[in-house]
């Protein structure tokens, strides 16, 4: 891995606040919980995070308030040495997500409030197209307003930056947005959302991966959990392994693990399937850890797995 070109990432930074309890309060009622947990959270932050341990020129572009929060997050990017690119908006706040976790069973139960993320809007993101434009990957998700994704896409497109669309949460996308994407990165039922395909296994991602195709997607990648992931466009499709690295302690953040490390492979010249392979190692690696931004790993550990 030799010369690099800049990641830029545009997503949502959260605060995650999780709860363990036997079970939810009922409406009027207070109970005693036994533990909880405060870190980083949002799917871009992570994915940035990731991507800055892996030792990536990334800059993360936001909105946050000016509040406890807002100092996690800049804390949390410079540790990892993440770029901010932040729009600061004191009128509204930092985002949070409450995560009530049932202890007897691991579900849970989250309201996510994404503040002033939602306000990031196509003239935050023309006032940073210069930053895009010089970007060698760009990158985003579905937590922010589309309309801010869209025209980030098309910039990017535009000034031939390899572009990565992460469509998660699952959303209704509008079909003009399939062509701006070299690289589309669902998961079993982001896929399914996105074609009314059900994935169950590496023949369904297929066909779903197929129409994204019909749709103007470049390259289609399904990650498939301990499966693996299915590299699907023109003239290949092949399911690259997943990694098994020991023992799973949480899978919350392996998705935003796989873009961060996808996208700073690619940075880095890798052909397709290298990167994906690569990405999956992040991932891999991420899953044996606690938290989503904490779990992140470095380059010399991932480049200890693939090799």
């Amino acid at each position: 891995m030799t010369t690099q070109k800049p990641v830029v990432i545009l997503g949502v930074f959260v605060a995650d606040t999780a709860y363990r309890a036997a079970r939810q309060p009922r409406m009027g009622e207070t109970i005693l919980g036994n533990g909880f947990a405060l870190g980083p959270g949002g799917k871009g932050s992570n994915q940035a995070v990731a991507a800055g341990r892996l030792g990536a020129d990334v800059t993360f572009l936001s909105r946050l308030g000016r509040d406890t929060f807002a100092e996690m997050a800049r804390a949390t990017w410079a540790g990892a040495g993440v770029k901010a690119a932040i729009i600061e908006t004191p009128e509204s706040y930092t985002g949070a997500a409450y995560i009530f976790v049932e202890e007897t069973t691991g579900n849970n139960a989250i309201i996510v409030s994404p503040g002033a993320a939602m306000l990031i809007s196509e003239a935050d993101i023309d006032a940073h197209a210069d930053l895009i434009r010089n970007a060698g990957v760009f990158v985003t998700q579905l937590e922010q307003p589309i309309d801010a994704a869209w025209r980030a896409l098309t910039i990017a497109r535009e000034a031939g930056v390899t572009t990565i669309l992460n469509p998660a949460p699952a959303a209704t996308l509008p079909d003009a947005i399939y062509p701006l994407c070299d690289y589309l990165t669902p998961n079993e039922t982001e896929a399914e959302g996105l074609t009314g395909i059900p994935v169950a296994d590496v023949g369904d991602a297929r066909r779903a991966a197929e129409v994204l195709l019909g749709k103007g997607v470049g390259t289609v990648i399904v990650t498939l959990g301990e499966k693996g992931a299915l590299v699907h466009g023109a003239g290949v499709s092949e399911l690259v392994p997943a990694f098994s690295v020991g023992q799973v302690v949480e899978t919350t953040g392996a998705g935003d693990a796989f873009n961060g490390g996808f996208a700073t492979a690619l940075s880095r010249g890798m052909p397709t399937l290298q990167a994906v392979r690569f990405g999956s190692a992040v991932a891999g690696i991420s899953v044996t850890r606690p938290g989503t931004a904490p779990s992140m790993p470095t380059l010399a550990e991932v480049e200890a797995l693939v090799r």
